[in-house]
């Protein structure tokens, strides 16, 4: 199987990363700094990441509005051109979510025809342009993430016009002439941008980034802070026979649209009342559940956890699971890891 590789993947070989597959891409894990510096670099100043794998499809013109609007969970009514805006894909049989995606918006003159940027998972791309149409132009840009609570302040010595971007506003402005698109999104839950550079300006990008003093991160980095923050991972708190009701995620679905795919599903399982829910689970000390591993209540399987790992933050352990709706904040859990117990208790989330 041959990997797609992105743009910047010289800039990767150059800072000695480890490549890993991801995807379908050969993308960086880490850097030599390590994956917990990353973290911290990322929680305390600011970190960028090279997300070129995500997917990218352009929808424009008459019937863009209506044929997100018609597809997709959230609505598109509720924000304006210069937004962007997290939303669904799902089964129509079941309401599983087979993708969770950002549209970008694009700013548009009055009388300028619309353009969105579908941004779907990188495995998910093909299932995204079966749905809706559009045009892939994943492989005509590089995509990089400045994240962190310094990173608008560092990237504006840099590139001040990615830097004016707002949370989830989208702006057009020019890489020493290259069109770039930003959006003020992320995956951290830390302050920043994603700026989509065309392919062949994005090295002079990162280059400058790098100069700038804002450190590169890799994919595990993304992980731990992406958990860290409760965001969901497609594959692990979404996808088939998972729904948006059961991810805890009930807002992204607009219930009083006329239609959208998969609403009569949705509309059932809210009427019958979900049989699980995602919670967090907080353990003690350093070792980490890992997905897959099942939670256990007096000893009694209730769950099964879907992404667990090392919080840098908070010293210990930290992981999401699937568990019975009358589960509590507080509730005392047992995780069985290798045949091993590791106790926990159910948490608030996001936890940090």
């Amino acid at each position: 199987m041959t990997l797609e590789r992105s743009p910047l993947v010289e800039q990767h070989q150059a800072l000695d990363a480890s490549l890993v597959e991801f995807g379908g891409w050969e993308m960086p894990i880490a850097y030599p700094s390590g994956t917990i510096n990353e973290h911290l670099a990322c929680r305390r100043g600011a970190a960028m990441f090279d997300v070129s794998h995500l997917g990218s499809v352009r929808i424009t013109g008459d019937g863009a509005f209506d044929r997100l609007q018609t597809t997709l969970t959230n609505d598109l009514r509720k924000i304006t051109p210069g937004r962007a805006q997290y939303t669904h894909l799902l089964d129509a049989h079941d309401a599983s979510v087979l993708d969770d995606i950002i549209v970008w918006w694009h700013p548009r003159a009055d009388g300028d025809p619309d353009v969105f940027d579908v941004m779907p998972n990188a495995s998910n791309t093909d299932d995204v342009v079966a749905a809706l149409g559009g045009i892939e132009t994943t492989h005509d840009r590089a995509v990089i993430a400045v994240q962190g609570p310094e990173a608008k302040t560092v990237l504006a010595t840099v590139f001040p016009e990615a830097a004016a971007t707002g949370r989830f506003r989208v702006t057009h402005c020019d890489w020493h002439g290259a069109p770039c698109v930003v959006a003020g999104t992320g995956y951290t839950g830390e302050p920043g941008v994603e700026i989509a550079v065309p392919a062949a300006s994005a090295g002079s990008l990162w280059d400058a980034l790098i100069g700038a003093g804002i450190t590169p991160a890799g994919l595990g980095a993304r992980d731990t802070l992406r958990l860290e923050s409760a965001l969901p991972l497609h594959g692990q708190e979404l996808g088939r026979g998972i729904t948006s009701l059961q991810a805890d995620l009930g807002w992204v679905v607009a219930w009083e649209k006329p239609t959208f795919i998969g609403k009569d599903a949705a509309l059932s399982e809210r009427s019958d009342g979900v049989t699980r829910r995602l919670f967090g689970i907080a353990t003690d000390g350093r070792r980490p559940a890992r997905t897959g591993c099942t939670v256990l209540v007096n000893g009694v399987a209730v769950g099964k956890v879907t992404s667990g790992n090392f919080s840098p933050i908070l010293g210990h352990g930290i992981a999401l699971a699937f568990l019975p709706p009358t589960t509590a904040e507080g509730d005392l859990v047992d995780i069985d890891v290798r045949g091993k117990t590791l106790a926990g208790r159910v948490v608030a989330t996001p936890f940090v």
